[in-house]
């Protein structure tokens, strides 16, 4: 086992602790593949009851390097895979989604601890668990747009059901969320502060069962959710699943907020943001989340080895000169076909299928 994740059971719990404070956490294939194998072995453990998932603190003690439940996946192993065969994002793509989709699925209780950055990967693993913990520490995001890439590891299917167009927003922006405002999105089920953690892991701990009613007894009024008082806004500005009526919308705008969101989106992938729209569009349609992973896995296919993301990677995290140059570098350059050749089904023997 990588000692980038630890798997331990504790009396009648099961733990995924993540393990790479340096990266913040992020996950890797042998993180993915590490916890897969403990869920399936502990799926028909008549021993365990319940699954907790959280980070480990950092061995020397440095806050630093605790700052992360989970800072999303290994993006530098991605664009490098991506600008060759394609074969080792594939790889990691199929068993984080089975990872996601076993979460989604899991019978028994699953509790994570948003303790921290929760971006990207960090999400796909969080959102599917029965009860979300967030605290005053956490920043919940899906940026994936700025870098060519998309909201996935079920960013479809859960977006899509925020409520009024809060998803869209979120997945053309990146706009991170504190614990206050996902809490009031329902993206977290309790909001708790960071120095309850340990007793509430403890008191899960000692009864497994009773999950819900610890979290409730040490569940604190978050402070007032931010976003939210532009709800109406968001919803007006980001009504169209038409990119370019999204930056007609903002730029007819001249409050403060529409200019705001305008100068962010003029940042991000055009490509990566119509796929994001897209993604979200097919992904209040559907039926299970085995077949958002189904999309959300031909998509991430195709998208890894285009343009855009092995630019966005270079540009925020290689380089870091944060400024990409797109192709196309304006939405209307984006056709309609380009988005359709991105979304079309895998041939059935290269198709994702659960574990």
């Amino acid at each position: 086992m990588s000692d980038d994740l630890l798997t331990t059971t504790e009396g009648a719990v099961g733990r995924l602790r993540l393990n790479r404070p340096k990266a913040l956490h992020a996950l890797n294939l042998a993180m993915c593949e590490g916890m897969l194998t403990a869920l399936e072995a502990w799926r028909t453990d008549a021993g365990i009851a319940a699954v907790m998932l959280d980070h480990a603190p950092a061995p020397d003690g440095d806050p630093r390097l605790s700052r992360g439940f989970c800072a999303g996946g290994d993006i530098r192993m991605l664009s490098e895979s991506g600008a060759g065969d394609g074969a080792a994002a594939r790889a990691f793509f199929h068993t984080e989604y089975r990872l996601n989709h076993r979460l989604f699925t899991y019978a028994k209780p699953t509790v994570a601890f948003m303790d921290g950055v929760t971006m990207g990967g960090g999400v796909g693993i969080a959102l599917p668990c029965r009860w979300r913990v967030a605290t005053e520490n956490t920043r919940f995001a899906m940026p994936e747009t700025g870098i060519g890439l998309f909201p996935d590891v079920g960013g479809g299917w859960f977006l899509a059901r925020l409520p009024g167009r809060i998803g869209q927003f979120l997945a053309l922006t990146g706009h991170r969320l504190d614990g206050a405002e996902a809490y009031a999105l329902g993206l977290a089920t309790h909001y708790l502060p960071a120095a309850a953690l340990d007793e509430a892991k403890a008191a899960i701990l000692a009864d497994p069962q009773g999950i819900a009613s610890t979290l409730d007894r040490l569940g604190i009024v978050p402070p007032e959710p931010k976003l939210l008082a532009q709800r109406a806004a968001i919803d007006r500005l980001f009504a169209s699943d038409t990119l370019e009526d999204v930056f007609a919308a903002l730029a007819a705008d001249d409050g403060d907020f529409a200019q705001a969101q305008l100068a962010i989106l003029r940042t991000k992938s055009p490509q990566a943001m119509k796929v994001s729209l897209r993604l979200l569009y097919d992904g209040g349609l559907m039926q299970s989340f085995a077949d958002e992973m189904r999309q959300e896995y031909a998509v991430a296919s195709r998208v890894v080895q285009r343009h855009d993301f092995l630019e966005g990677v270079r540009a925020v995290i290689v380089d870091k000169d944060n400024a990409p140059r797109w192709q196309p570098a304006t939405p209307d350059g984006v056709t309609d076909h380009v988005i359709d050749q991105i979304f079309a089904p895998l041939p059935e023997a290269e198709a994702w299928t659960p574990a």
